[in-house]
């Protein structure tokens, strides 16, 4: 690392970038390479590559059983997987979500004909605000998404109070939160149903992929079945479906990645407290927190920059940054 002690010494100024390696947000994490060409290979040598084979049932299996839910459905991406529980909870008309989130989240209700409302998102967490919420239902509302931006949990317990007095479906994005908890109680047994991404970004990640989590039987049957073009028999479609399936080798890398989930999880703290610690007292920087009582994936190092504090905007800062070769990305 090229340290900077004077203004000349910055990159975007001319000078050496601090890293000679360009350092992203979300570098894929490998786990076992061993472990993983082993898989791959008694995938080949089966040379059953897709259809919910072994590797899929048993990475199902496994998320179920490190989530402490009773049901893991697991699909080709995450939004594919917002996408197939959308449909099967019958969500329609207005759906109401945080005006803050990936795009991918207000995309998933549009593409199934939905209106998504946005709502105010609480300082701090970005997550929903349940006032804002509560102020958006009408007669057209027939469901709530929250999204653990983050992978800080929403105020759920608010939330399903909603749901239930107005009788809306409540599902989660959990994109950002596997590894995390709320009140002691793993994020995936929220709501009608959580959705997880597992994409090469994520810190636990099976290359491409995703996951839903409920604890509702009928509700999991229903998705597995609209996950395969709607297949309840060999034959014999009960719902209109998509092909949602992960593959194999898909399956392989998640399994592989849960192995080192703990490892992964110590690194991002060990990061979070080092920034923690390095920015502390610098002038208009506020950092986001994770509550550490409960269980965190420490994924992502939030910064909230107020311009007139710091002496510097956020999408300055983001330039400065990305010529010493940190892809800082703005939010």
């Amino acid at each position: 690392m090229n340290t900077k002690s004077y203004i000349e010494d910055l990159a975007i100024l001319g000078g050496t970038p601090a890293f000679a390696d360009h350092l992203h947000v979300g570098r894929p994490n490998i786990g076992s390479r061993d472990n993983l060409f082993a898989r791959i290979n008694d995938i080949f040598d089966r040379r059953w590559l897709t259809n919910n084979g072994p590797m899929v049932q048993e990475f199902e299996r496994q998320l179920a059983a490190h989530l402490h839910v009773k049901h893991c459905v697991a699909v080709c991406n995450g939004t594919i997987g917002l996408e197939i529980a959308i449909r099967a909870l019958d969500l329609t008309g207005e759906v109401i979500m945080p005006a803050m989130t990936f795009i991918a989240t207000a995309h998933a209700l549009r593409w199934q004909g939905i209106k998504p409302v946005f709502a105010d998102v609480l300082p701090g967490s970005h997550n929903l605000d349940p006032n804002s919420v509560a102020a958006l239902i009408t007669p057209r509302t027939t469901g709530i998404l929250g999204v653990h931006l983050w992978g800080i949990p929403c105020d759920i317990d608010a939330l399903t109070e909603l749901a239930e007095t107005h009788h809306l479906k409540l599902l989660f994005d959990a994109a950002h939160a596997f590894g995390c908890s709320y009140q002691d109680q793993m994020i995936g047994n929220f709501g009608d149903a959580e959705v997880f991404s597992f994409h090469a970004t994520k810190f636990c990640n099976s290359l491409e992929g995703g996951a839903i989590a409920t604890n509702n039987d009928e509700l999991a049957a229903k998705m597995r079945a609209m996950r395969d073009f709607g297949f309840v028999e060999q034959d014999f479609t009960g719902y209109v479906g998509t092909n949602g399936k992960m593959n194999e080798v898909s399956a392989a890398m998640g399994l592989t990645s849960l192995e080192s989930v703990d490892t992964f999880i110590e690194t991002n703290y060990r990061n979070y407290k080092t920034y923690q610690q390095a920015l502390a007292g610098v002038p208009g920087i506020r950092f986001v927190r994770y509550d550490e009582a409960q269980h965190n994936n420490y994924q992502y190092i939030i910064l909230e920059v107020d311009p007139y504090e710091a002496g510097i905007s956020r999408d300055e800062l983001v330039t400065i940054l990305k010529a010493e070769h940190v892809l800082a990305r703005r939010y």
